[in-house]
């Protein structure tokens, strides 16, 4: 997140990480933590559909929602409600499939398992449930067939594109990308004249999240003053953010024993700041995405405000003396990459819109 160019698949690693969850120290084998990243990594900006499907059979998922452990004759049903809960379908009130559809796709899933030699999953017929699955209406009664052998493989693919065929699968995707770039509530006008037509885009497109994305990015109603600035940051993006806007340097990648110590300290900040990379605190993610009434307004407590003030405080004095390198902001660097850092009014202006990103009163600024 630190030393990536000027790009968006981060920010998008970070927001997809939000909701198809996995918690490091359950998967607890650093492998597969590390491809479960690069997998959204890869899809950032690609395709979501896709994305479902892999995700669905990847190691780590399957550790972390028990996958591994679901067989024909004792189906798991964890994998099966998160993936229509929280990955697809959501708990909107249009989002109406059944708990018979849980179990049907619990046996669906059955006969996978992960590979720790080759990092990656495999697929096991004789723990496949052969039988039928039958779903509700809410998916048009849709009838998968069982099948034998390796073929037991293919259901996997008839599942997702059932899962997609559903109008709520796109809504609910944008409905959580408009959460995350713009705001928690969303009004009925807002669901008719934004959520409505960037969802039946997300279909048009096959899934592709880049059209969706840009669509959104590039609209006047992100640009709407009344959408700017109203959504308190996340500790990614005060630590993180705060990290790339001054340059702050860190031990070169030729001693990487120092750079990781260095980056550890940052991650502790995070820690304190109750936005742990890998590990947010249940399968949901982090409540200040999905947990109304407050939703962002968790980032700030009694905790979290004071460290936030003690983290800049120090990165702007002192900084952090780690394996004998100190990790410290440096205004005047800073100030030098502006226009005419000479001039205290010129400085102080662009230092303003550069950094809080508002407009503030000329008391504000004359102060």
């Amino acid at each position: 997140m630190i030393n990536q160019p000027l790009s968006i698949v981060e920010k998008m690693t970070a927001f997809l990480s939000t909701y198809l969850v996995t918690e490091a120290d359950v998967v607890g084998d650093g492998r597969f933590i590390y491809k479960t990243n690069a997998l959204i990594r890869s899809h950032a900006l690609g395709n979501f559909k896709e994305l479902v499907k892999k995700i669905s059979i990847d190691p780590g998922m399957l550790i972390y929602l028990n996958g591994y452990l679901n067989s024909s004759g004792k189906p798991d049903e964890n994998y099966s409600r998160e993936l229509q809960e929280l990955f697809t379908q959501g708990k909107g009130e249009d989002s109406k499939y059944t708990e018979d559809d849980v179990k049907a796709a619990a046996r669906l899933l059955t006969g996978y398992t992960f590979d720790s030699v080759n990092i990656s999953y495999k697929f096991n017929p004789n723990k496949h449930d052969t039988g039928d699955k039958q779903f509700s209406s809410y998916y048009n009664n849709t009838l998968i067939t069982g099948k034998t052998g390796a073929a037991g493989e293919q259901e996997l693919d008839e599942l997702i594109d059932m899962l997609f065929n559903t109008e709520e699968a796109a809504k609910f995707f944008v409905r959580r990308l408009y959460n995350y770039f713009v705001y928690y509530d969303i009004s009925q006008a807002e669901e008719d004249n934004i959520i409505t037509p960037l969802a039946d885009l997300f279909r048009s497109s096959n899934y592709e999240i880049k059209p969706v994305l840009e669509a959104l990015l590039n609209s006047e109603h992100f640009y709407d003053t009344l959408n700017v600035g109203c959504v308190i940051k996340s500790g990614y993006d005060l630590v993180i953010g705060a990290l790339r806007q001054f340059e702050v340097g860190f031990s070169p990648s030729s001693n990487y024993v120092a750079q990781y110590s260095q980056w550890s300290q940052m991650r502790i900040q995070l820690i304190i700041l109750q936005h742990d990379p890998g590990a947010p605190p249940n399968v949901a993610g982090y409540p200040a995405y999905y947990q109304a009434p407050q939703f962002h307004e968790i980032w700030i407590n009694s905790v979290t405000l004071p460290a936030r003030q003690s983290w800049t405080a120090r990165m702007l004095s002192n900084g952090y003396t780690v394996s004998g390198f100190k990790v410290i902001i440096d205004p005047i660097a800073y100030a030098m990459t502006l226009d005419n850092p000479g001039d205290p009014n010129t400085l102080v202006a662009e230092s303003v819109f550069l950094l809080f990103g508002l407009p503030v009163s000329t008391d504000a600024l004359d102060f």
